[in-house]
């Protein structure tokens, strides 16, 4: 899935707009990694899986991210 990501926002969101695109609001910021891991957290916690489960693909130091869901973990 594709996910627009917001850094230092109020507070950590995951949306999907009526298109279908999605959007997180992270509350961390974009440093040493803080609002990618975030980022793994609220995608694991809101689809109900595993933080290891949850992959970047690509995109891991711009906004736009490509993330994996592993179904069988």
């Amino acid at each position: 899935m594709q996910v627009k990501v917001k850094p230092n926002a109020r507070a950590s969101l995951l949306s999907c707009g009526e298109d279908g695109s999605w959007s997180a609001q992270i509350k961390a910021a974009p440093v040493d990694g803080k609002a990618n891991a975030e980022l793994i957290a609220l995608i694991a916690d809101a689809f109900g899986c595993r933080k290891a489960a949850v992959r970047i693909r690509s995109g891991a130091t711009g906004r736009m991210k490509l993330v994996d869901i592993d179904a069988e973990d």
